[in-house]
């Protein structure tokens, strides 16, 4: 989905890790258009490191990170691009500053029960976060206050009936195919 500066729409699909945000947000931009980009990507070296070896990233390894994704997604903006992004997006002050990026970040949050997310976590191969980080990032998650822009979705159903309800419940029209 492009258009004029001003008209872009700018989702990031947010929780834990195994929540299924990278599924979700793929499959948002591919029925919608929205250009897909996955946080993991942003992250230096270091932080990637230390998530391997199951250490938690505090606060200041984030920092650089969430600014290096509100630019790129002001970057789109700016291009007349929309944008949808999988990101943990855990605290208020981690969605603040993703914030900063466009002139508006719509989020939906993916949220279910530990077991079923540690279940996921444990099947699934090539993934660089430790499954015993699970824990610490429901520790500190902070669901999204009333005045924050954004749906919930219970991640029980399967991952293409999400997609079809974030969509739905933000309102996202379909991609235009020429």
């Amino acid at each position: 989905m492009t258009g004029e500066r001003g008209l872009t729409r700018h989702v990031v699909v947010m929780g834990v890790s195994g929540a299924g945000k990278t599924t979700v947000a793929r499959g948002i931009g591919a029925l919608t258009g929205l250009r897909f980009a996955e946080a993991d990507d942003f992250h230096p070296e270091a932080n990637v490191a230390r998530m391997r070896a199951g250490i938690p990233l505090d606060d200041a390894d984030r920092w650089p990170w969430l600014r290096a994704l509100a630019s790129w997604m002001a970057a789109r903006h700016a291009e007349g691009v929309s944008t949808v992004l999988a990101c943990s997006a855990l605290k208020r002050s981690y969605r603040d500053v993703l914030r900063q990026g466009p002139p508006q970040v719509e989020f939906v949050h993916l949220d279910g029960p530990a077991e079923l997310i540690r279940d996921r976590m444990a099947r699934r191969t090539g993934h660089f976060m430790a499954a015993g980080l699970l824990d610490s990032q429901r520790a500190i998650l902070e669901h999204l206050d009333r005045e924050e822009s954004g749906v919930v979705l219970e991640v029980t159903p399967a991952p293409d009936e999400l997609v079809a309800a974030a969509i739905a419940r933000l309102g996202l029209p379909p991609a235009t195919r020429p």
